[in-house]
């Protein structure tokens, strides 16, 4: 059936930069911004993009913190450089929007930038760009977090391989 499935893309940025997070690195995950939709706010999004995250990193790494806060990219940085962390990710929700699918027809839809810093040097070593659109036909309950998953693992095993 046409519209059944949730579709992902991830697009990696390109760079010259082959670096690889060993499994004895540390990671400090910023907490995203919020995303929005017009005038919708999505209390929490930002919360869920970072824990998926999270997540992901955890199945690698021993040693994987969430920022307790927003920040801007420098205060971040910051923040990795006196926890003395190795790598910043720095997650930005840039659309998010959840539809009624099942009776409206439109459906989920969520982007958002993941980019990975190397914390000594203040250089981003690779982003990505992760797109996610829900199936129409569904049978409800389905929201933008539940297409970050699959994903956002995708770009995150390539940084490891």
């Amino acid at each position: 059936m046409i519209g059944c499935a949730d579709s992902h893309n991830v697009s990696v940025a390109e760079s010259s930069n082959a670096t690889k997070i060993q499994s004895s690195d540390s990671v400090y995950i910023a907490l995203s911004k919020d995303g929005e939709y017009g005038k919708q706010h999505y209390t929490g999004s930002g919360m869920m993009l970072s824990q998926t995250i999270n997540s992901s990193f955890m199945k690698r790494l021993n040693n994987v913190e969430v920022a307790g806060k927003v920040q801007k990219y420098a205060d971040a940085l910051h923040s990795a450089k006196e926890g003395d962390y190795d790598y910043l990710i720095y997650p930005t929700i840039l659309h998010w929007e959840d539809r009624a699918t099942e009776w409206s027809a439109k459906p989920d839809k969520v982007t958002v930038k993941i980019s990975v810093v190397n914390v000594n040097g203040g250089i981003e070593i690779k982003s990505a760009v992760v797109n996610g659109k829900s199936g129409i036909m569904t049978l409800g309950g389905d929201h933008p977090q539940d297409l970050l998953p699959e994903p956002v693992e995708t770009f995150t095993a390539q940084l490891f391989e």
